[in-house]
């Protein structure tokens, strides 16, 4: 099982550690578009006008001002960089050692400075918006699409099932291919954004805390023990399919559709 998630508005800066080594992170062939895009976003965030240029909110200059020491600021493993609800909810740290090891094995992370991450991955806190256009860069999402489908299609093993987590905007970096759709799940979350995070965090710490479900029907059977699910088979051929989920209202059992009470696929 591969799991997709977006990364972290709020992160946390590492306190010490050694500085970033972009030949340490996973997927190295993104190492050429990161080595551009930690420069660029590190010049411009030393201009006026940075916030603007990077898509971030002016009241956030000081989270805009720690880019530009990108290079030589201290590193910690993503997963405790990335601090927000979602990666609150997933609360990594707590899990048994098994669990984090498949946490550590099946989660990637979409990032516009670096691509793709494992959460083992080494780096600084940082803020730039994903569909920013960096001077000498390019719109980051845009620039990254073409590379992360290569990088990526290689880490997904044969008849693994894809556990799409993403916002809209990550989830348009890297798309399933044609042949791979039928076991590529899309998890929404109907509802507020804070809650939509909260949720796929929940969603991600159950997930990693068992073996791997290998079908949509056995994902959206396992999740229903603690969700309210709905499953939706994909639309048309070469398209994913959809995993409504939310959190269990109380005296209510998570249920999932047909196709997943008859095992579809």
């Amino acid at each position: 099982m591969l799991i997709l998630l977006p990364p972290s508005e709020g992160k946390t800066p590492a306190r010490r550690g050694r500085p970033l080594d972009l030949t340490t992170l996973s997927f190295p062939d993104l190492n050429p578009l990161r080595e551009s895009v930690v420069d660029a976003v590190a010049a411009v965030s030393a201009q006026p006008g940075a916030t603007e240029v990077l898509g971030v909110s002016a009241g956030l200059v000081d989270q805009v001002l720690r880019n530009v020491d990108l290079r030589t600021a201290p590193t910690a493993a993503a997963v405790q960089v990335y601090s927000g609800v979602l990666y609150q909810a997933l609360d990594h740290a707590s899990l048994d050692a098994a669990s984090k090891r498949r946490a550590n094995r099946s989660i990637v992370v979409i990032s516009a400075m670096f691509g793709a991450l494992r959460l083992t991955d080494r780096v600084p806190a940082y803020r730039v918006h994903v569909s920013a256009r960096v001077p000498g860069v390019g719109v980051l999402d845009r620039e990254w699409r073409g590379l992360l489908a290569g990088a990526l299609d290689a880490a997904v093993k044969p008849r693994e099932l894809v556990v799409d987590c993403r916002s809209t905007t990550y989830a348009a970096m890297w798309r399933p291919t044609a042949e791979r759709a039928e076991r590529w799940v899309h998890v929404t979350v109907p509802g507020a954004s804070h809650n939509a995070k909260h949720t796929r965090g929940l969603v991600t710490r159950e997930l990693v805390q068992a073996e791997a479900p290998r079908s949509p029907a056995a994902l959206a059977e396992r999740l229903s023990a603690h969700f309210d699910v709905e499953l939706t088979a994909p639309p048309r051929a070469g398209r994913p399919w959809t995993l409504a989920v939310q959190e269990q209202r109380p005296g209510l059992r998570g249920v999932s559709t047909d196709e997943a009470q008859q095992g579809v696929r």
